[in-house]
C-alpha cells in the first residue's frame, strides 16, 4: 500500500510537470525562463526519484524507508498551507495520503518487510 501511495504521489508530480511544460511552451509569462525550465527539471527529478524510491521499497530495501519519510514531510510542508490557504479540497488531496504513508512507514510489517540491504558487491 505505502508502494502505491508514493508511487501515485509520483504521478501527480509528473502530471504538474506536464502541465507546467505545456503552459511553459504555450506562452504562458514567466519572470524568468530558465528559472522556469530548471523548476520544470525539478518537478521531472523528483518525480522519477520517487518512482525509484516506489519501486525499491516494492522490492523491499531498507533505503527507501527514509527517502519516502522525507517526501512526505515535504508533502505535508505543502499541504498545510494549501489547506488552509483557502483550498481545501487540494490540502487534504495531499495531507491525508502523506499522514497515512508517515503512519504506515512506522509500521512493523512495513519495517520487517523492508529490512533488505543491498546486496554486497561481487568480490574479484
Amino acid at each position: 500500500m505505502i508502494c502505491g501511495i508514493v508511487a501515485a504521489e509520483a504521478t501527480a508530480l509528473l502530471g504538474a510537470a506536464a502541465w507546467y511544460g505545456f503552459q511553459l511552451a504555450s506562452g504562458a509569462p514567466v519572470m524568468s525562463f530558465w528559472g522556469a525550465i530548471f523548476t520544470l527539471g525539478l518537478l521531472l527529478a523528483f518525480a522519477s526519484w520517487l518512482y525509484a524510491v516506489a519501486v525499491f521499497l516494492f522490492r523491499g530495501f531498507r533505503w527507501p524507508r527514509a527517502g519516502a519519510l522525507v517526501a512526505q514531510l515535504f508533502v505535508l510542508t505543502i499541504g498545510f498551507p494549501t489547506l488552509t490557504g483557502g483550498f481545501p479540497a487540494a490540502g487534504a488531496a495531499m495531507l491525508i495520503p502523506a499522514a497515512t504513508a508517515i503512519v504506515l512507514l512506522f509500521d512493523k510489517r512495513v519495517i520487517r518487510f523492508a529490512s533488505r540491504a543491498a546486496s554486497a558487491p561481487p568480490a574479484l
